[in-house]
């Protein structure tokens, strides 16, 4: 039986290591060492590690601390994101020769659907394969893909044979491809739901599927009609040429930990001001303020809060700020305070469609 919503053939293109292999490149140098971009001070944060320092456990989001112990070889480099910028202009550009409908999730990938392409080529691998060969020959750089029937999966495939590969999961393949997967792979699944999942028998693919749209409404809200669907191949969602943001956001760390509200407020108004100044920028409102804070410890903690209404002025989003900011007890010294605005006046609302399994007899030449 044929599925009743289309079949798409839909690229994920991912760069490895990328702003970790640009400055390899522009530096040979620094070829086949461990090298982490970030800032290499108390606070710094890295920003993208090599794959050399990978052996090592460095990985993005570290604190350069906990980088440098891991692997005291590593060599530090300052981040250079308008080299990043220009480079990744040029790895677009490739994109749009084979079709318009590209979706960038950062400067490093993007979606693609191919389904219909400037080419006039039916197989999505075959494309795949001949971008990330024009990538490595006009960049001099890696690049690593993922294809199948919808943006989900093929994010998860890109993964599979990194660095410099990649993975095709034909429509007949998608079931069985979910039913494997370890649940810590889905994509969207982090630890903290991954852990929950665990304690609740489900470790992979093929447990979710055997719980009920009940059980996981129960357990997981509103995402619970997501693993619902996503564990049986369905995902609607279409390859946005200009993605509308869903939140907008401005944080800052600081160079020591703060324990005094007062000296935190005073952060937070420069904060909300550059979150105003982005917001006009974009003409976007919004009307849930969250407060993120990040302890001395490094765990994270955010609070959030709706308006009845659209706000997108200084004085607003501060004033709800300090409200979450004052609404429970500090549990450590602060080393990170954001302000971010979601529930924006830029969001669509869509048709609830029906589920439905695939057939695992699909033909479509991928």
């Amino acid at each position: 039986m044929e599925p009743d919503f289309p079949l798409r053939k839909i690229i994920h293109v991912d760069m490895d290591a990328f702003y970790a292999s640009v400055e390899q490149l522009d530096n040979p140098h620094l070829r086949g060492k461990p090298i982490a971009v970030g800032g290499n001070s108390q606070r710094g944060v890295v920003a993208a590690a090599s794959y050399e320092a990978r052996k090592f456990g460095v990985r993005s989001a570290m604190s350069s601390i906990v980088a440098k112990r891991n692997c005291p070889e590593l060599i530090f480099v300052q981040a250079r994101f308008d080299r990043y910028k220009e480079i990744s202009q040029g790895i677009r550009k490739i994109f749009y020769d084979y079709t318009d409908l590209v979706e960038p999730l950062s400067l490093d990938e993007a979606y693609l659907d191919v389904t219909v392409n400037k080419k006039g080529n039916p197989s999505a691998s075959l494309i795949a394969q001949e971008i990330r060969q024009r990538i490595f020959n006009e960049l001099q750089l890696t690049a690593s893909a993922g294809i199948s029937i919808n943006k989900f999966i093929a994010k998860i495939a890109s993964d599979y044979n990194k660095p410099n590969g990649q993975k095709t999961v034909n429509p007949e393949e998608v079931l069985s491809f979910l039913e494997a997967l370890e649940i810590r792979k889905f994509y969207g699944v982090g630890k903290v739901t991954a852990d929950k999942m665990y304690s609740l028998g489900i470790f992979t693919g093929k447990d979710l599927k055997r719980k009920s749209q009940a059980f996981l409404d129960e357990n997981f809200g509103k995402a619970g009609n997501h693993y619902y669907n996503v564990v049986r191949g369905i995902h609607h969602s279409e390859v946005k040429p200009h993605r509308i943001p869903k939140s907008v956001g401005a944080e800052r760390t600081f160079n020591e930990n703060l324990s005094s509200e007062i000296f935190m407020i005073e952060r937070l108004e420069h904060i909300a001001q550059e979150l105003e100044r982005r917001l006009k920028k974009s003409e976007i409102a919004g009307k849930t303020v969250t407060l993120k804070i990040k302890y001395s410890d490094f765990t994270l903690q955010t609070r959030s809060k709706t308006l009845p209404y659209f706000i997108a002025d200084k004085a607003l989003i501060l004033a709800t700020a300090k409200e979450l900011l004052y609404q429970e007890t500090m549990q450590n010294s602060v080393r990170l305070l954001g302000i971010s605005l979601s529930n924006l006046n830029t969001e669509k609302k869509e048709t609830p469609q029906e589920t439905k399994e695939i057939s695992i007899q699909l033909k479509f030449d991928f």
